[in-house]
């Protein structure tokens, strides 16, 4: 088992929506983006989008004081680094669905903000890295990836990230060492992983900002169930990531992400030494 002390934060900072945003947007602008998009197909979009507004101030008569308020809002979020967060709460899961349409393999849902990219390569069978005294659950994680005709996918990855059992992140929170409960693992030769790691916690998103703020307006709740982050690579295969819940969790009949799917339901069963244990395939398209 690879363990991680602690870092030198006290382990009673709890981290903040500034702080948590902040992080993700440091993340995201890190590595600048493009879309080979043509200038007709932004002006159509950018058509609908601003089509789209109009039509909502129409239908609910939005006042000046509501539109002033709007944009006090919007400039609270940049200021607080949350776009990344309240994008991928409210939005990604559309983007999803969209980009996967006609997908005949395994469900993928959104991606979330807090990935971390070039995570520490494992073996087939490991433990993902984590504190010497780690709390939660023992969860032993198991599969296979696969192509659509069921066979053993040589080669492939399956990127691992989840909160611990509290709901932090590492790389995310004050609180929470870089590096644990992440890892990039390399199936062996009949495509077989076997990973063991902590069962994660529901985790409630950061609400002491802006995003937090909306929901509460809202009369919303602000809490994702507990999760498994996935991303599966193989050569020659269209790369997957996806969730995995837990059956009968809190949450997931009503999660804030609206990216719960009935394919994504974990039912791990525990053993005589109360470590749970659950098998889940993975099976990828081609590559377009």
């Amino acid at each position: 088992m690879t363990t991680v002390e602690t870092n030198s934060v006290s382990a009673d900072i709890a981290p903040t929506a500034a702080s948590s945003g902040n992080a993700a947007t440091a993340k995201f602008t890190s590595n600048r983006v493009s879309a080979d998009t043509s200038p007709e197909r932004l002006a159509a979009i950018a058509t609908d989008v601003l089509g789209a507004f109009a039509k909502i101030i129409e239908k609910h008569g939005v006042t000046y004081p509501e539109y002033r308020v709007l944009k006090q809002w919007l400039i609270d979020v940049g200021e607080y680094g949350e776009w990344p967060l309240w994008l991928d709460v409210f939005v990604e899961h559309n983007v999803e669905e969209v980009a996967y349409r006609g997908h005949r393999g395994s469900k993928g849902t959104i991606e979330g903000p807090y990935y971390v990219a070039d995570t520490k390569r494992l073996p087939a069978t490991c433990t993902l890295p984590m504190r010497a005294d780690e709390e939660g659950t023992r969860l032993v994680f198991s599969g296979q990836v696969r192509d659509l005709e069921g066979k053993p996918l040589r080669g492939a990855t399956v990127e691992i990230w989840h909160a611990d059992s509290q709901g932090y992140y590492s790389h995310f929170a004050t609180n929470t060492p870089d590096g644990i409960l992440r890892g990039t693992v390399e199936v062996d030769d009949d495509g077989r992983f076997d990973i063991t790691t902590v069962r994660p916690a529901p985790y409630q998103i950061p609400t002491d900002g802006p995003t937090g703020w909306f929901i509460e307006k809202a009369g919303w709740h602000p809490w994702r169930p507990a999760h498994l982050h996935l991303m599966v690579k193989a050569p020659g295969k269209r790369p997957i990531t996806t969730q995995l819940y837990f059956d009968g969790g809190e949450w997931v009949s009503n999660d804030v992400a609206s990216a719960v799917k009935p394919e994504l339901i974990l039912r791990p069963e525990a053993d005589a030494d109360g470590i749970e244990r659950v098998t889940y395939n993975f099976d990828l398209d081609p590559a377009s």
